[in-house]
């Protein structure tokens, strides 16, 4: 049986950050991946945002790790030659009473941290965005966008030259507590490790469960998305997000300019109680014709086809708007760290979250 630090359940952003986060203080680490390879979940089926902080209660976990991260996120891609760009983002308003909400947002995002940010009128936004539909906008320099699968594959290719070790198709299947550890088992192998890290996302609930930790559910909320033809790409040049609603559950449909050029208008949200079911009873791509004409009036059905779908791992369900991220030592298991409810922004949070995770580890190992 193989003897370990710590084991971390997921390989995605989360789990990679927290494992190279760990590994470069010296500790052994080992991360287990049910899925073929690393990042095929939330962390990659997301509009891959670089998101400033302007959304999150004051104080939360989220309104902390999204603007640390945010700052982490642009100095690592730098560094490390992942494809991001400062696009910068709009927030727009189309009447008097969006106006109101913009300025409330400011000032949330300016209490946050949130740099860059500034309220604009129709002409900046005629300047930056010909085709959009708006008297005013909130103005945030500071977001981006990234290129999430290449962030996977940078993080895993760093945990594995600082000698962790990332075990894809290796489920957690059990764990048991034990005087000098806990015993986890894979479908081949038996690992001792002195902590154990819940970065598992959708099987979050799951692995918590194993582990004898404080029980907790995962609610699946589908996002999907429609795109722009090839042709229309050149309407849109960067980030355009409508006002949030305060009874949504995201941060509205909205255009995203990726870094290959491509234009996504999303996501949706509906929950659904399969963790893995991406394709069933997807909406047609008349369903997004609404909204879409609400950021570009002049868009036609024939300019847009369906994209992708995400599944987020959320704390609640569809009667609460809002739950912070689960990032402690467990109540009950006092070797388990939770990371858990990851969800946006935790693409953008993820290296300030595993900074975090370390430093819980450091707690129990020594």
């Amino acid at each position: 049986m193989e003897t370990i630090d710590t084991v971390i359940a997921g390989a995605g952003v989360v789990g990679l950050a927290s494992a190279l986060a760990i590994a470069r203080r010296g500790r052994r680490v080992c991360v287990l991946e049910r899925e073929a390879r690393p990042g095929l979940g939330t962390s990659t089926h997301n509009s891959q945002v670089i998101h400033a902080g302007l959304y999150y209660p004051r104080g939360s976990l989220k309104a902390r790790h999204c603007v640390e991260g945010a700052r982490l996120l642009f100095e690592y891609c730098e560094r490390n030659g992942v494809p991001f760009r400062r696009s910068g983002k709009l927030v727009i308003a189309g009447d008097a009473h969006e106006e109101e909400a913009l300025e409330q947002l400011y000032r949330r995002g300016t209490e946050n941290g949130a740099p860059g940010l500034t309220l604009v009128d129709a002409a900046f936004i005629r300047a930056r965005e010909p085709h959009i539909a708006a008297r005013a906008a909130l103005h945030s320099s500071a977001t981006g966008i990234v290129d999430a699968e290449a962030l996977v594959r940078t993080l895993t290719r760093q945990c594995i030259e600082h000698d962790a070790f990332v075990l894809p198709g290796s489920p957690l299947l059990g764990v048991e507590a034990g005087r000098d550890g806990l015993t986890i088992r894979t479908p081949s192998e038996r690992i001792l490790a002195r902590a154990l890290v819940n970065a598992a996302g959708l099987y979050a609930d799951d692995v918590s469960s194993l582990a004898g930790g404080t029980p907790f559910a995962i609610h699946p909320c589908r996002g999907e998305y429609a795109e722009l033809v090839p042709a229309m790409r050149g309407m849109v040049n960067g980030l355009v997000y409508p006002v949030p609603q305060s009874h949504g559950h995201s941060l509205g449909v909205h255009l995203t300019k990726t870094v290959h050029g491509n234009v996504t208008l999303g996501p949706t949200g509906r929950f659904q109680t399969r963790k893995d079911d991406y394709e069933s009873e997807r909406m047609p791509v008349e369903a997004f014709l609404e909204s879409a004409r609400r950021l570009l009036p002049a868009l036609r059905l024939d300019d847009l086809r369906l994209g992708g779908s995400g599944i987020r791992p959320k704390l609640h369900g569809p009667e609460v708007s809002f739950a912070d991220f689960l990032i402690e030592r467990d109540a009950r298991q006092p070797r388990l760290v939770q990371a858990s409810g990851i969800e946006s922004p935790g693409l953008t949070a993820c290296l300030s979250i595993g900074e975090h995770v370390a430093t819980l580890v450091a707690e129990i190992l020594s």
